[in-house]
């Protein structure tokens, strides 16, 4: 599993989020986060990483690294 899709798995569970909330948070949608954490988008755009890194209230670096 990538460093993003783990990553965001872990911080979304930490914050005791469902991927839909995320998405809602993030206004991104759902499929996106989906995707993003099945590894089935492995290139997130830097601008839907920022979003998703906002609304866990992380950097972007936290959610890739």
């Amino acid at each position: 599993m990538s460093s993003i899709a783990k990553n965001l798995k872990r911080l979304r569970k930490a914050k005791k989020l469902s991927q839909e909330r995320l998405a809602r948070l993030a206004d991104v949608a759902n499929n996106t986060i989906i995707k993003i954490e099945a590894e089935k988008n492995k290139n997130p755009t830097l601008d839907t990483l920022t979003k998703i890194s906002r609304a866990l209230n992380v950097s972007v670096d936290e959610l890739i690294k």
